[in-house]
């Protein structure tokens, strides 16, 4: 018997998108802290210890699920949007920055599926989101997003973020791939994960793509992003240049080329 909510969902736009979720009396979403777009008047809004999977339990259970979210780097808590109406209503939440929703059925996946703690958008209320520990010692060391990343676990909708253009890929047995550590959306829960070196010395100090990357190694999916937000802040930052100033890489004549057009 499902455990999660169930909700219908629709996703707006292109570049930039948007989840509506419509719930009925008495069904909740939860979603992070920043993410909401609008809601309806009959759906209250409240914050909660942890994930809002097993608020039945008692106060160390709750205290349990908190210090997960506290391990990956998120709050202590979570809100959660419940219809206490008649009759339909609707809450939406919105990608942080350019890219692609994603909407997941857990059930379909077998109950569970890793994935960056950045991406994490919303989900059904009763949807555990956990943690995930990597075992291997250069995974956690040099992992590029953490030693830890999120477990999803439940038969409910989920709703992931992934930066730029979406990439899937399905993994035959012993198939392998290789990605930048950033651009690892998620992946089910029968892909080996781990990271590995780029090869030699040259390669790990001037090719510019970072020391170490993800080896993912099949049967399973996996979820790819072509914009990582890490690589998009880094460019931003750069262009900023120092005390925040705004660098012009695309004139020869830099501050006089700004002074003549009038900048």
């Amino acid at each position: 018997m499902p455990t999660a909510h169930e909700i219908d969902y629709e996703i707006h736009g292109h570049e930039m998108q948007f989840v509506e979720i419509e719930l009925d009396p008495g069904e909740s979403a939860v979603s992070e802290a920043g993410s909401l777009m609008y809601k309806d008047t009959a759906i209250e809004m409240s914050t909660i210890f942890g994930d809002g999977s097993g608020q039945t339990g008692d106060f160390m259970d709750l205290l349990v699920g908190a210090g997960k979210r506290v391990l990956t780097g998120e709050s202590l808590f979570t809100t959660v949007f419940t219809h206490t109406g008649s009759g339909k209503a609707r809450v939406a939440f919105a990608a942080p920055y350019p890219g692609t929703i994603l909407a997941l059925d857990l059930a379909r996946h077998g109950g569970k599926l890793i994935c960056q703690k950045d991406s994490f958008l919303a989900a059904a209320k009763g949807v555990t989101i956990g943690i995930a520990f990597q075992k291997r010692v250069l995974t956690g060391l040099f992992g590029g997003e953490g030693f830890i990343m999120q477990k999803l676990e439940g038969d409910g909708l989920v709703f992931v973020h992934a930066g730029g253009t979406l990439v899937e890929r399905e993994l035959k047995v012993g198939e392998e791939l290789h990605v930048d550590t950033g651009c690892l959306v998620a992946l089910g829960q029968t892909v080996d994960y781990d990271v590995v070196s780029v090869g030699g010395v040259k390669s790990m100090i001037f090719g510019g793509e970072g020391v170490f990357f993800a080896r993912l190694r099949g049967p399973g999916h996996v979820w790819l992003q072509s914009l990582p937000f890490s690589r998009l802040a880094g460019r931003i930052m750069a262009n900023l240049g120092p005390l925040g100033r705004r660098t012009d890489e695309g004139s020869v004549l830099g501050t006089l080329g700004n002074i003549l057009q009038g900048k």
